[in-house]
């Protein structure tokens, strides 16, 4: 496919990377993001990579919030007190502090229709994505990670998940804003209180105004890791894929068919891998001991009908997550678990927690059944995804057979010259 050019400049690229994280084009759902802009303005401009746009209104967010008293008028009006809901906000912040709210609702809308069709026109443009970066401070680089564990990173440590996949700039932000979010909010101390059975005291610690927007960061900070990190696995077999087709399907290669001719002692070896940086170094080790390139022919496999499973993984990332959901509802839950917390025995941390599991559970069985209800559901079978076809002497063949299976291979055959399968 032509490569689009603006000048010598390409028009759209669907992704970048740099030494201080990749950012990817990708579809996103305008509801999933809004709601993020609904949680937390600027949470869903930063999912979008828009880092300017998503800084500014995170910082505006905090500090007309905690002028305006916004928080603390929540709490008391969902616990009844609505006098002192009243009494505590300060109209003349709170005025300000709407208009912006909706725009970035609306903005985070906006920006990600025209992200997809952005998104929609960089496919067909098909550019090269340069996968790897090296400077005096930082290696980065396209590589495989499983979802799971950087969302579980973030659950531990907000920012940890991002920094396990690159994205630096949104790990070194998140971080630094859970420090100070945890710090002023006094969460340390009120688990510590929760853990001692000491529930009053745990009540009493906490700073209101701040503690709540602890739901909103938490679980976003392990929607962010896990979203990104499917979508950049898939950008991973992409660019391999393109890497195996232009240098990998040498025109001259001879495909193995059952009309004989003399091949005098060549055969074929195939097999079968994931996308995967051991496919690469597979092809490499074995041109390095005596197989041309040309002899080496590469064909990643279409899938036609990706069958839906329940966890995204380092192999399978489907962008058909359970997660989206989830964690809004977690999120949501977190916050009225935190809130009813002030008023209930166990107190804000239990409540929160509890909360959090119980959104987390809700929207993966939601979900799992509306997804369930229009796809169909298959046992799981390993599928591979690339065809490796290597040409060569039969004195090298146990050479490239055994470091086929040395780098994963899912599958190995061999056949003679005359296309007779070889155990």
């Amino acid at each position: 496919m032509n490569n689009y050019k603006f000048g010598n400049t390409p028009r759209r690229k669907r992704a970048y990377v740099s030494l201080s994280g990749t950012t990817t084009l990708h579809l996103r759902n305008p509801y999933v993001i809004s709601c993020w802009s609904a949680a937390f303005p600027g949470l869903g401009h930063l999912l979008l990579s828009k880092y300017i746009t998503g800084f500014l209104l995170f910082l505006w967010e905090v500090f007309i919030n905690y002028q305006a008293h916004v928080n603390l008028a929540i709490l008391y009006s969902l616990t009844g007190k609505i006098e002192m809901a009243k009494n505590v906000i300060d109209i003349n912040w709170a005025i300000l502090y709407i208009p912006t709210y909706i725009f970035a609702i609306y903005d985070s809308y906006r920006a990600t229709v025209d992200i997809n069709n952005v998104f929609i026109l960089a496919v067909k443009e098909d550019i090269v994505v340069e996968p790897f970066k090296i400077g005096a401070l930082e290696i980065n680089f396209l590589d495989k990670r499983t979802p799971w564990v950087a969302a579980i990173w973030s659950l531990l440590s907000p920012g940890a998940g991002q920094i396990y996949i690159h994205r630096t700039i949104v790990a070194v932000f998140l971080l630094v804003s859970w420090i100070v979010v945890a710090y002023f909010s006094h969460l340390l101390p009120a688990i510590q209180y929760t853990l001692m059975g000491k529930l009053d005291m745990a009540k009493s610690v906490v700073n209101w105004q701040w503690y709540l927007n602890i739901p909103s960061i938490y679980v976003y900070a392990m929607y962010d890791a896990y979203a990104n990190c499917v979508e950049e696995n898939n950008l991973y077999d992409w660019e391999q894929s393109k890497f195996l087709k232009q240098n990998y399907q040498d025109k001259n290669f001879k495909i193995p068919y059952n009309k004989r001719e003399d091949r005098g002692d060549n055969m074929y070896i195939i097999s079968t891998f994931d996308y995967s940086i051991n496919l690469e170094i597979a092809i490499t080790s074995i041109q390095m001991k005596g197989v041309q390139k040309e002899n080496i022919f590469a064909v990643p496999v279409d899938k036609a009908n990706e069958k839906f499973k329940m966890l995204d993984t380092i192999h399978h990332s489907d962008s058909v997550s359970l997660i989206d959901l989830a964690s809004i509802l977690g999120a949501i839950f977190m916050l009225f678990g935190s809130i009813y917390g002030f008023v209930l025995k166990w107190g804000p941390v239990w409540w929160g927690i509890i909360g959090l599991a119980f959104g987390l559970a809700s929207g993966v069985v939601i979900k799992y059944i509306y997804l369930k209800s229009y796809l169909s559901m298959r046992i799981s079978i390993k599928e591979p995804e690339v065809v490796l076809i290597v040409e060569c002497k039969e004195t090298l063949s146990e050479m490239v057979v055994d470091t086929l299976w040395s780098n994963h291979a899912l599958g190995v055959s061999k056949l003679d010259h005359d296309n007779n399968y070889i155990s």
